[in-house]
């Protein structure tokens, strides 16, 4: 996988330049898969795709649906990580990284991060919007928030949802209590995690007049999406005008990251607050109906690619997104490689609202 690690080698992670490097990286990785991996040879050889000469674009490449991979266990190599996806419909993906992939990964990750200035040597305490690690949760969103946690040196870690015998609850009365604590010292503070449980949190501490002021260099950093509570999320405006209140964040201080289990490239927001596609992946944008590519500027499904993993087929993957990608120009932040918009999620019949979700969550918590 020689291409592979070229790509991933790239000092600059949106270099629009590297396109053909990246096609060719795909071809190799589905060299490797359609001949370890029996399954995806049977998804490929049933649309007419049987070696890489059959791939003349990039949109060629057979795709996987996420739903499929919740209920099969895809196998395509010998294997170093398994993790699985958050399981909010009830089904989980499970995926495997081999030792190459997991190096690619940290990479990337390096590269993203320090080119939007989120890794420093400046150390701050963590607030982890999300789950405390336990032997029981292999989730990937568990171990991603985790690890995010060393792009500047942790001196604490605090998080909202803690294992119980019945399971992960939410303490936000922790929470609050380490606010107060940590708004009168002088390190930084960084929120990490699920932008649901940060958006409650704003609430409640809006609820009970409650507001800090935390030192200077702090930011919220979000991911892992709003899971079941998508349909009604915050607008950013409102999540933003909330930070500033609450925690005195500016906007600048809030970044957002994007990415899937089944997809684990990591997308971080520009200043303009836009996903654009680094030089580790390609979206397209699909109909619906057709399952052709779309223009950019058009919504449809986003389809998600990137050969960083042999042990585990996830080279092309669609997931139940809506989408719009954009030309990278109409940005304006400097990076011209084309951003993406998430719109929303097709047939969200197992979604709860936001509201409801929220006054579940809150009932019962004192601050």
């Amino acid at each position: 996988m020689k291409l592979r690690r070229k790509l991933f080698s790239s000092k600059d992670p949106y270099d629009v330049t590297k396109s053909e490097l990246f096609f060719n990286a795909t071809k190799e990785n589905f060299s490797y898969l359609i001949s370890h991996c029996d399954d995806y040879k049977k998804i490929c050889d049933g649309l007419g795709v049987k070696t890489s000469e059959d791939i003349k674009d990039i949109s060629d490449i057979p795709v996987i649906p996420t739903m499929l991979f919740k209920q099969h266990d895809f196998r395509s190599g010998r294997y170093l990580v398994k993790s699985t996806s958050s399981g909010t419909s009830g089904k989980k993906s499970t995926v495997r990284f081999e030792f190459s992939a997991l190096t690619s990964a940290l990479k990337m990750s390096l590269k993203v991060t320090r080119y939007h200035g989120i890794t420093t040597l400046k150390p701050c305490r963590y607030i982890v919007m999300g789950y405390k690690p336990h032997r029981s949760n292999k989730t990937a969103v568990a171990k991603t928030a985790y690890l995010t946690t060393f792009l500047a040196p942790a001196v604490s870690r605090k998080y909202i949802l803690k294992h119980t015998s019945e399971g992960y609850k939410p303490d936000f009365e922790g929470i609050v209590e380490a606010l107060k604590k940590y708004e009168k010292g002088k390190l930084p503070v960084r929120f990490m995690g699920f932008p649901s449980y940060t958006f409650f949190l704003f609430r409640l501490l809006e609820d009970n007049g409650l507001s800090f002021q935390l030192p200077k260099g702090s930011k919220i950093m979000l991911g892992g999406g709003w899971k079941q509570f998508y349909q009604e999320a915050a607008d950013k405006e409102t999540f933003y005008k909330m930070a500033k209140k609450t925690l005195g964040v500016e906007e600048e201080n809030i970044v957002e990251f994007f990415g899937a289990v089944e997809h684990p490239i990591l997308y971080c927001d520009c200043k303009n607050h836009h996903f654009h596609v680094p030089v580790y992946s390609k979206v397209i944008i699909r109909d619906p109906d057709t399952l052709e590519p779309m223009k950019n500027g058009e919504m449809g499904l986003v389809n998600l690619i990137t050969p960083i993993a042999k042990a585990t087929p996830l080279l092309s993957v669609m997931t139940d997104d809506l989408g719009i990608l954009h030309d990278g120009e109409t940005c304006g932040c400097g990076v011209t490689s084309p951003y993406l918009e998430i719109v929303g999620r097709v047939a969200p019949e197992d979604i709860k609202t936001c509201a409801a979700g929220a006054a579940d969550i809150l009932k019962g918590v004192k601050v």
